[in-house]
């Protein structure tokens, strides 16, 4: 699809990686309906890309009804629909076998519920608007881009509510474009490594040295404006569907 005639959905769109690829796509000439549950960031993003290229709409991804209901009003605000890009997430950081107790299985259902459950969610919505636009070039209708996480591959100790969530976004990547193939409807991830976020902003500067001392090249955190970059390249590219792309700087994480 062309850039300019972009219209999507971004789930996490207030902030980090999500924000980076709300900015992308408005930057280009598109429009972006931003997703998420901070109201204060919500309305910043929309004064910073502007009230007629973005909007707001408060949004929690594990609500079938609710997420549903706004991907109907997001395609009305933003004049059609066909790109949803799923960056919504949480870490869930937390052992198996904690000092004080093992983990409760809340904590577990929680992270899988956001990052995964979440993002299905999202997508099937989307797609459920999409299937009725106009055939475009090669009878596209709309595309899907999902976010992973090296961690789906090499999980450290204290991830694994967090990598089974991501492994289970790659593993729906496939089956979910074979699926949509019919309705002209491509879905790819991304699978990002340690990028600059405002979790990461906020360690301290030894741990953030240490993590990008981690990284073989370029020796240094990943930029939300790469991670958009490879957003707006998916779009861009119709043949490319079915796909999980790492962008990690051939970091390979550590048990901890």
């Amino acid at each position: 699809m062309q850039s300019d005639s972009i219209r999507a959905v971004v789930t996490g769109g207030v902030s980090g990686l999500g924000l980076a690829v709300a900015t992308r796509i408005v930057a280009d000439g598109g429009k972006a309906a931003l997703f998420d549950v901070n109201d204060d960031k919500g309305a910043a993003a929309v004064a910073a890309l502007g009230d007629a290229n973005a909007h707001y709409f408060r949004t929690d991804v594990t609500d079938e009804d609710g997420v549903a209901a706004n991907v109907a009003a997001a395609k009305e605000f933003l004049g059609g629909l066909n790109a949803a890009i799923n960056c919504a997430g949480i870490l869930g950081a937390g052992r198996v076998l904690g000092r004080e107790a093992p983990m409760p299985l809340k904590n577990f259902a929680a992270t899988v519920m956001v990052n995964l459950v979440g993002s299905f969610n999202v997508a099937k919505a989307a797609a459920a608007q999409m299937q009725h636009n106009d055939a475009g070039d090669d009878g596209e209708r709309g595309a899907i881009v999902n976010t992973a996480s090296v961690a789906a591959y090499e999980g450290q100790i204290g991830q694994a509510a967090y990598s089974a969530s991501k492994g289970g976004v790659v593993g729906m990547t496939l089956p979910m474009a074979r699926e949509l193939a019919r309705f002209g409807i491509r879905v790819n991830t991304i699978a990002p490594g340690i990028f600059w976020t405002p979790m990461v902003d906020g360690m301290p500067d030894d741990v953030q040295q240490s993590l990008s001392a981690s990284i073989p090249f370029p020796s240094r955190l990943g930029k939300p404006e790469e991670f958009a970059d490879l957003v707006a390249y998916i779009l861009g590219n119709r043949y490319l569907n079915g796909e999980t792309i790492r962008l990690d700087g051939a970091v390979r994480l550590a048990p901890k």
